[in-house]
């Protein structure tokens, strides 16, 4: 099969990929996107607009308990887990739809499969149908990223989750342990919390939403607390015993070992890039734990002819260091 020619081939469509294919048919270019699960990718589908939509939920529940505040009375507020988890879900299948339809609008061929760069300018895609190959003059890898899982906390979908199981829960905790406190693991003990598991957060930071600004994170920790949450800080978890619908969980704060028993433990520990299996290194392109490396233009120096490729500094933006391509709220 003859290969098909573009102008640009984006590699993963999610808030990255997609808003570069769209820029860069507006532009005039003859453009493909590539997509291996869902268009919006892990955003729109897993991350961000699934999560807000079990939080509103949550928060109407809580202003219910607050209703004769308004002049108003509820009896008895309740809530069901499967509708709510079925409304996040419609919310998230809207939005993944509407992308699918701008993609049509523009005029950007839609390839739902696994790419893989196997030559400058060449993509090969495996498909459900078989493989296509590609050829362009540019190409953008907008692959995202996935839950980083730590020896000894791995997810198992029943006792120990990550955000995925976490966005369909099979049951309602009652006692919850989530283990990191950015904005991943913080949104899921906020929801939890408020439906009313008894929900500990342990961070092996000095503070909750460690990349947020300290008084934002002081903030942030008063008001939890006044929620009822257990906040714990420095604190490591070591290991996790399971069994007989229990986890054991192993803490070490300030030197100190102790255990603690939940039902539900959700790990929220990061993310790492999804950056295995596309060829990047065989074509020179750099990586540095899992981000792939590019200037200030977001080139990563491979097949580039116009400009010389400077790295960029991390910190400052200066020249002379890297800049990495792969970052977003933990989940993209």
């Amino acid at each position: 099969m003859a290969a098909k020619n573009f102008d640009l081939v984006v590699i993963g469509a999610g808030p990255g990929g997609y808003v570069a294919a769209i820029r860069g048919a507006q532009l005039g270019m003859n453009v493909a996107i590539v997509e291996r699960e869902n268009l919006g990718g892990i955003c729109l589908n897993w991350g961000c607009i699934p999560t807000k939509a079990l939080l509103r939920s949550s928060e109407v529940f809580h202003l219910m308990h607050r209703a004769k505040e308004f002049g108003l009375f509820v009896e008895k507020p309740n809530f069901d887990l499967g509708e709510v988890v079925k409304r996040s879900r419609k919310v998230a299948g809207q939005l993944s739809g509407g992308i699918g339809h701008l993609m049509k609008k523009n005029k950007i061929t839609t390839i739902m499969g696994t790419a893989k760069l196997t030559g400058k300018g060449k993509v090969s895609v495996t498909t459900k149908d078989g493989v296509e190959e590609l050829t362009a003059k540019a190409i953008v890898v907008a692959t995202g990223a996935r839950a980083r899982e730590l020896p000894g906390l791995e997810a198992d979908g029943d006792l120990v989750w990550t955000y995925k199981t976490a966005l369909t829960p099979p049951r309602m905790p009652k006692k919850l342990l989530v283990i990191g406190s950015g904005a991943i693991g913080i949104e899921f003990a906020s929801f939890f919390n408020t439906l009313g598991a008894d929900t500990n957060v342990v961070e092996v930071m000095d503070r909750v939403l460690p990349v947020e600004d300290a008084e934002i994170s002081a903030h942030a920790k008063k008001q939890f607390v006044k929620q009822g949450m257990v906040i714990r800080e420095k604190t490591t978890v070591k290991k996790l015993d399971r069994g007989n619908g229990k986890v054991v969980a192993h803490l070490e704060e300030n030197g100190k070992m102790e255990t603690a028993e939940f039902d539900t433990v959700i790990s929220a520990v990061g993310i790492i890039g999804n950056v295995e299996n596309l060829g990047l290194e065989a074509l020179g392109v750099k990586l540095d734990r899992t981000h792939v490396v590019t200037d200030e233009y977001c080139r990563t120096g491979v097949g580039q002819r116009r400009r010389q490729f400077r790295p960029q500094s991390r910190i400052g933006g200066k020249p002379g260091g890297n800049r990495h391509a792969h970052s977003h709220d933990g989940r993209n």
